[in-house]
């Protein structure tokens, strides 16, 4: 009863995949601090690693809390998952190891409920599993609430709020999984524990401290271990390779391969390149399954090197912080540099915030940034303010209607730096649009999600630079749910979208014009050469004058047909 660690050795057994038998549960270092914190705290997460038992020990350690409890205080367990398949598999792991303890404990299976989902023993004692849902907690308060595969549970902080307030009256709580992104409740908790915002007790486990997977363990020099695995041709082996191989695994001094970690190498193993092949190589899995990392585990629209490389390299404070904090100004205007402007609206009232991003498109960087929760037409006069000091071209987000009134207010306030207007062709300046007037300015996001956040993307490769702590925080967050791009459940988006409107339209818009620019210069220049070889002739068109040029009074200028008709030569 009063070591845990003995107990789970001496009287329980477990199928080891390694050899392909029952073999006593015969924990390694890493198992035991993770049986110890159990018993020691009442709020745990374990940050593990495909196959590294952890839902096997969680489960025996859980039998011994039911079958030493006693009578006058019984343990109510609750197994909470993703998927109710998930939650009984790990309840049958727990009635299992219960079966194996001995009859001297004198506790058995009660045949008032005895099923795979809900079952109880002679003491008192139940364990219940159940998928994630509303109803998780109905009419059952749990002694011990545990949560297996946590990353991948769909839920919202409404739920995580129930699930803490059932164990007000004292009990504990249990939070198992590999990490997938920066989820809302597993991250969360792993993240606010590290930095002293909750009473969790976090337990790292890490492959290469497990000694079933770490007799041939050998440490390579490199930044990308699955480039190296399926290209060791290329590399000098005997300068990159440190072989740490030992007969006895259970004897490693993990201190020597911390040093190596921290020098810049990464561990690997027989095991380890057996895994990587069956997740055939992708460096998502590999992170998610084997490596314990949050940054590139989740389905992360942005790559993790580009995410790290903006962490370290980019992200800076502002020179300024204006309007409560809510506007960030890196950069000041400059003369003859085009400025894009993306707005992005909501209500004022509601969970998304109003942003606003200006970007310098011939520098590629972010230059202002502004969110905060105000009301649609007052954020077109903070548009109106920002956008004038840096003449920005301004693109405003139609998305739900929320921004027509944005937009509608700058056009009312005759904003002098032009707003965009979907589906005009804004490089022909000349050409009249009698529609063009009853449009509204403004751009439709979800109707082009997809290419506009491909655009921002593709700029991010491209070395498009990014300052905002605002930002890097959102694109962290920011994932492929069902193949479509969008921000993760409890966080948001608006300043993405947001810049990546005004990237889209400035790509879209300006090199469109300067493609134009470049044509029209191209074909007067071939003009002009036609033009003096052929300087003796009397008579060729001058587009500058109309046709009927002589008979007109000699100051007389071209007429409104003639721009129409021959503007185009101008360019913008």
């Amino acid at each position: 009863m009063r070591n845990t660690p003995y107990a789970l050795r001496t009287y329980l057994q477990t199928y080891d995949n390694t050899v392909s038998k029952y073999v006593p549960l015969d924990l390694f270092p890493d198992q035991i601090t993770l049986i110890e914190d159990y018993d020691t705290h009442n709020e745990n997460v374990a940050l593990k690693y495909r196959q590294a038992g952890v839902t096997t020990v969680t489960a025996a350690w859980a039998s011994k809390r039911l079958v030493f409890a006693k009578k006058t205080k019984p343990e109510k367990i609750l197994i909470i998952a993703n998927k109710l398949d998930t939650a009984v598999e790990m309840a049958n792991k727990v009635r299992g190891f219960t079966e194996q303890w001995p009859s001297w404990v004198g506790v058995g299976f009660s045949q008032e409920k005895n099923a795979q989902r809900h079952f109880k023993l002679t003491n008192g004692c139940e364990v219940k599993a159940v998928a994630t849902s509303r109803d998780a907690l109905r009419g059952y308060t749990p002694t011990i609430l545990i949560f297996d595969e946590a990353a991948y549970i769909e839920a919202d902080g409404d739920f995580w709020a129930a699930c803490m307030a059932s164990l007000s009256t004292g009990g504990k709580v249990i939070v198992v999984s590999t990490p997938n992104g920066y989820d809302p409740i597993y991250y969360e908790i792993y993240d606010q524990s590290l930095r002293g915002m909750n009473d969790f007790k976090v337990t790292e486990m890490f492959w290469h401290r497990d000694p079933r997977y770490t007799k041939d363990l050998y440490m390579v020099k490199t930044n990308d271990l699955i480039h190296f695995l399926l290209n060791r041709e290329e590399y000098n082996l005997d300068e990159v390779v440190v072989n740490l191989s030992i007969p006895n695994p259970f004897e490693r001094d993990h201190s020597i391969v911390t040093d190596y970690i921290e020098q810049g190498y990464k561990p690997c193993s027989s095991w380890f390149e057996g895994m990587v092949k069956k997740l055939k190589y992708d460096r998502r899995k590999v992170a998610q399954e084997l490596e314990c990392n949050f940054l590139g585990s989740g389905d992360n629209v942005f790559d993790s090197d580009m995410m790290q490389d903006i962490s370290k390299n980019q992200v800076k404070d502002p020179q300024a912080k204006m309007m409560g904090g809510g506007l960030w100004i890196w950069k000041e205007p400059e003369n003859g540099h085009k400025y894009v402007m993306g707005v992005d609206v909501s209500r004022g009232d509601s969970e998304d915030f109003s942003s606003i991003e200006i970007i310098d498109f011939d520098a590629r960087e972010q230059v202002l940034e502004y969110v905060g929760k105000i009301p649609p037409d007052v954020l077109a006069e903070v548009a109106y303010k920002w956008g004038t000091m840096y003449s920005a071209f301004c693109v405003v987000d139609l998305t739900g209607g929320m921004g027509v009134a944005t937009a509608r207010k700058l056009q009312e306030m005759n904003y002098q730096g032009g707003l965009y207007v979907d589906g005009v062709d804004m490089t022909n300046k000349w050409k009249y649009d009698p529609k063009i007037n009853e449009k509204i300015p403004g751009i439709n996001f979800n109707s082009k999600r997809v290419q506009i956040i491909a655009s921002f993307e593709e700029a991010m490769r491209h070395k498009f630079r990014i300052y905002s702590s605002r930002l890097y925080n959102e694109m962290n967050t920011f994932v492929y749910i069902n193949g479509r791009p969008d921000h993760q459940k409890m966080h948001h988006d608006d300043c993405i979208m947001s810049i990546a409107m005004a990237i889209y339209v400035a790509e879209k818009s300006f090199q469109s014009l300067e493609k134009v620019t470049n044509h029209t210069r191209a074909m007067l220049n071939s003009w002009s050469t036609a033009v003096s070889e052929n300087k003796n002739s009397s008579e060729f068109f001058n587009p500058m004058v109309s046709q009927m040029g002589r008979q007109q009074p000699i100051n007389q200028g071209p007429t409104r047909e003639d721009y129409q008709k021959y503007g185009w030569l101008f360019g913008k």
